[in-house]
């Protein structure tokens, strides 16, 4: 349990920013809605929800997930050239609408394996 409780108190403070700040943003968006601008539909939350529930309870299952999702963007690259950076590839994966859905379920399978499975899980990291 020591890696997840010191995890999640960050995200649960992170969590209340931000429920604050969606509520500012509701209470922005309902001005909005009044003034005659349109709401914006989210068509991936249904996909987003059931991501969001996945249980992570088998250790197989959490150390597939921890497989095949990476642990950073692969797609991140530094182009040198002499030693010299000539230009930088940003990561990809932000451009991901379910990128943070898939990072936090592989969060949540590294949590499983070490926290209720005792294992090690630094050959994830």
């Amino acid at each position: 349990m020591k890696v997840f409780n010191n995890t999640t108190r960050k995200i649960f403070l992170a969590s209340w920013v931000l429920i604050n700040q969606e509520i500012d943003n509701q209470g922005n968006q309902t001005q909005q809605h009044n003034s005659g601008k349109k709401r914006r539909c989210d068509v991936l939350k249904p996909l987003r929800l059931w991501i969001d529930n996945i249980q992570v309870r088998d250790r197989q299952f959490a150390h597939r997930v921890c497989q095949v999702i990476p642990a950073q963007c692969p797609f991140e690259r530094d182009v040198k050239l002499f030693g010299r950076t000539l230009f930088h590839i940003p990561p990809m994966c932000k451009l991901n609408p379910l990128y943070e859905e898939v990072v936090a379920l592989r969060f949540r399978s590294l949590c499983y394996l070490a926290d209720e499975c005792g294992e090690d899980i630094s050959q994830y990291c």
